[in-house]
């Protein structure tokens, strides 16, 4: 059997509240935390996260601050956040 190369992977940490006047609030939250490989696209990891957290087909607005990801859904007071977990 021939000997498989291990896939290097990193973690983040998701979370989802609420905002108010446009900030978050987190008069409540929901969290989830993901292992995903190195070299997953953007898009991959908006997938998985929105998955994570239960808000699967919102459409909105994402953006990347580099290392975090702030998304926010249309028409809703929503706001969700990827982080890298160091």
């Amino acid at each position: 059997m021939p000997k498989t190369k291990p896939v290097e992977t990193y973690q983040v940490e998701v979370e989802l509240t609420d905002t108010y006047g446009g900030e978050a609030n987190y008069c409540w939250v929901r969290r989830a935390t993901l292992t995903l490989p190195v070299g997953i696209s953007n898009r991959a990891i908006m997938r998985r996260a929105k998955a994570a957290v239960g808000i699967t087909g919102m459409r909105g607005e994402a953006i990347n601050y580099g290392d975090t990801i702030d998304f926010r859904p249309y028409r809703a007071c929503l706001v969700m956040f990827i982080i890298p977990a160091y």
